[in-house]
């Protein structure tokens, strides 16, 4: 489970990167969790975290933000806390990407496209197929993708959870989770809750 963390009587809360994005949605799907959630803008502000989730927004934009004094404090963090990142939120977890302008953490094993499934004009909302651990396979999850980043290549320890098609949109690495779509634009919560069960 999510550590207990902070001063909040023993609950987990959750950090949120509020530098850019929909913050506020990702929020809104903890709060209908019951878990508790802070905004994230500060180093000071991942004292007492239990997690956190890096949202979507720009990347190039997301780079030059954590540049600003949060790039060291989130690496730190991230050695034994669970980190998730949803759209431009996965590009910052990855080793690599195809923009130079973007600076990522290198936290998981991924190489990703900027805007692989295309850009705005080519948003669009599809049934994704569910890993086991997810919830019921029969069930699809609904993604929504907008400028959505694409995983070019991915190391033998990351492991699909969602596909669309035959293609992986949602993978894992120990304490790191990665989405190329945005799960917070729904109603269908299970990738908040099965963030929520992953240990660090």
């Amino acid at each position: 489970m999510v550590r207990a963390g902070g001063s909040n009587g023993g609950r987990p809360t959750v950090g949120v990167l509020a530098l850019q994005g929909d913050f506020a949605k990702h929020r809104a799907a903890l709060r209908a969790l019951g878990v508790e959630s802070r905004e994230v803008r500060t180093a000071a502000e991942l004292e007492g975290l239990s997690a956190i989730i890096f949202p979507g927004g720009e990347s190039t934009t997301m780079t030059l933000l954590l540049d600003a004094g949060l790039r060291e404090p989130l690496r730190e963090f991230s050695r034994d806390h669970p980190v998730w990142g949803t759209c431009a939120g996965l590009i910052m977890l990855a080793k690599s990407s195809d923009d130079p302008r973007i600076r990522p953490l290198g936290f998981m094993d991924i190489d990703v496209a900027r805007n692989g499934f295309g850009r705005q004009v080519h948003s669009f909302e599809a049934n994704l197929r569910v890993a086991d651990e997810i919830g019921d396979p029969e069930r699809p999850l609904q993604g929504v993708f907008i400028r959505a980043p694409r995983l070019r290549n991915y190391g033998s320890t990351v492991h699909p959870l969602l596909w669309l098609g035959e293609e992986a949109v949602c993978v894992r690495q120990d304490h790191f989770l990665a989405s190329s779509f945005h799960p917070e634009l729904t109603d269908d919560l299970r990738l908040h809750r099965y963030f929520l069960t992953m240990s660090a």
